[in-house]
């Protein structure tokens, strides 16, 4: 890509005066925006009424939460955490840190006390940001220096603070902008550090494959802590000059009245939500009786084989009223993360006339580092390599699959505090193995296969990666939850079945009058469906034995079943 048509390209109008590295700093690219679209919406929110700062204002609250921080001693690279709910006040908190000179630490709001806690220390930081409801148990904290609320109600609130004017060191782009601890935290916390030329290339080089304009407006849903909202919904927004819209919860209902209210343009998620919202869509168009769904289903396999082919997209119009009804119409992209999408959900969406599309990365990769491109997707893959990374795969198997390392601008300087770790984590020569297992095709194209760790050898030494097993339950309404793993069929022999937990969706085995199914229903039909799911397999992939849940499994923020704690 050269160049003049790359969508950085106008970053050389302000070299050597708004920033002199090879890439802006976060503060730098925040203050190129505002140059840019300063009177724009940047950050909204829409509960319990509309609440709107322009990218001036924002600016102007952000400075002086910097100035309060330089105040009070903090300078550059001191460690600064923020956790809270999704909220104009998180954004704002998260930028001044850095406006400060100092270090982000985001943290996971629905952890525990304890646990942040730890990460509180491991982090080693000497100040806090905190919504209203922890307030007063991080008020008597021992490692504590300074907190601040970040909503109204206790103690100092964030747009209250302000500071004298100062001469504050700013960081270079090579400095560590955040340290990130990931999801999977178990024993000694990982936190991945990553600098502000990390997430400001990855968040232009991630758009060399897909378009984002001054006019989009995003949703931030899922939680800002996270390293995919935090850099494909924040970062992206602020790096344009988009509108960064919050949600609250993560019930269908408040997000379809979000959607249709802030006119959303780019909404990203995770497998679950998007199969949520189809199944509610495909209830609607199901309960219209089987000559209006047959008709409506030929529709959309002509519009999916229009869109694919010639490259134009009939749905949107063939489609308005149900689009409407959803409030999906103004949605430009959808952009599916942390995890691999049924392909059949996939297709669906784009046959709606909705552009979908699947990325894949990881918080060690600040996480963007494959993306389809909207005029070139495929549906079974999570994308291609973005510009100026390189993706190889290690010892790949006769499929091709293996582990995959990666190399570029976007990979973190490592974990923090933790040599060892950080050394393991590279190859000789300097790639990321990222744990993930997947092949390359022709046109650098990834496909996952699952996690080397969850990896299945059956006895015929063939490798069953159990996320691939999962994923084709996407669409079954009865499946609240699955995860596949081995279990012993031999020990002697150390031959490994393989068996599906399964919490089963309550709700789709009730009667119109509210009444469940029995358990001995609800284990035939779910039995029903893992043998209708095999005959698909490969033989040596099938499920041999269910245990159906009482509980459902414990999830992370981003709703991935917790396989260790299973």
């Amino acid at each position: 890509m050269s160049n003049t048509t790359t969508p950085w390209a106008f970053l050389d109008e302000f070299r050597g005066s708004a920033f002199s590295g090879q890439w802006p700093t976060l503060p730098e690219m925040f203050k190129i925006t505002v140059t840019r679209y300063g009177e724009r919406p940047c950050f909204t929110i829409y509960e319990p009424d509309r609440i709107s700062l322009t990218y001036n204002e924002a600016l102007l609250k952000i400075e002086a939460v910097a100035r309060w921080l330089h105040s009070k001693g903090v300078r550059k690279g001191d460690k600064i955490a923020v956790t809270g709910k999704n909220s104009p006040e998180w954004t704002t908190a998260y930028l001044g840190v850095l406006f400060a000179g100092a270090i982000v630490v985001p943290i996971d709001y629905q952890l525990k006390n304890e646990e942040t806690d730890l990460l509180l220390k491991t982090a080693k930081v000497s100040m806090l940001f905190v919504d209203e409801e922890k307030y007063d148990y991080y008020s008597k904290s021992a490692q504590i220096k300074d907190l601040i609320s970040l909503k109204k109600g206790v103690g100092t609130y964030i747009y209250d603070l302000d500071g004298p004017e100062a001469d504050i060191e700013q960081a270079l782009d090579t400095d560590l902008a955040a340290i990130l601890f990931t999801s999977g935290t178990t024993g000694i916390p990982k936190g991945v550090m990553l600098t502000h030329r990390n997430f400001v290339s990855d968040c232009y080089l991630a758009q060399g494959n897909l378009t984002v304009y001054h006019t989009d407006v995003f949703y931030a849903l899922l939680p800002l802590h996270h390293s995919y909202t935090m850099l494909a919904v924040f970062i992206e927004t602020i790096s344009t000059g988009a509108e960064l819209v919050y949600g609250k919860k993560m019930v269908t209902k408040a997000i379809l009245k979000d959607l249709k209210e802030a006119k959303i343009t780019m909404l990203l998620g995770v497998p679950v939500l998007f199969n949520k919202v189809l199944a509610g869509l495909m209830r609607g168009i199901r309960a219209k009786g089987p000559i209006v769904y047959g008709l409506i289903s030929a529709m959309m396999g002509i519009s999916g084989f229009i869109k694919k082919v010639f490259k134009v997209n009939p749905g949107k119009k063939m489609f308005h009223s149900i689009l409407d009804k959803a409030s999906l119409t103004t949605l430009r992209v959808c952009i599916c993360g942390g995890g691999p999408l049924a392909p059949s959900v996939f297709k669906k969406y784009n046959q709606l006339g909705i552009d979908f599309v699947q990325g894949y990365g990881l918080t060690e990769t600040s996480p963007i580092i494959n993306l389809n491109p909207i005029e070139h997707y495929k549906e079974t893959s999570v994308g291609k390599i973005i510009p100026q990374a390189e993706e190889k795969i290690l010892n790949p198997d006769e499929r091709g699959v293996g582990e995959i390392i990666v190399k570029g601008p976007m990979v973190m300087q490592g974990y923090f505090e933790l040599p060892e770790e950080t050394a393991a984590a590279f190859t000789e020569d300097g790639y990321l193995k990222t744990g993930d297992l997947g092949y390359l095709d022709d046109e650098n194209y990834l496909y996952l296969t699952g996690r080397a760790k969850n990896m299945i050898v059956t006895a015929g030494g063939k490798n069953v990666y159990p996320e691939e097993i999962e994923n084709e339950f996407q669409l079954f309404d009865e499946i609240e939850q699955i995860l596949v793993r081995s279990f012993d069929v031999d020990k002697k022999m150390k031959r490994e079945g393989i068996e599906a937990l399964v919490f089963p969706n309550i709700d789709a085995f009730k009667d119109s009058s509210g009444t469940a199914a029995s358990k001995d229903d609800i284990q035939k039909r779910i039995e029903g469906i893992i043998s209708e799911v095999n005959q698909r397999l490969l033989p040596y992939q099938r499920i041999e034995r269910v245990t159906l849940l009482d509980e459902p499994m414990e999830m992370t923020t981003t709703k991935k079943i917790k396989r260790d704690s299973v």
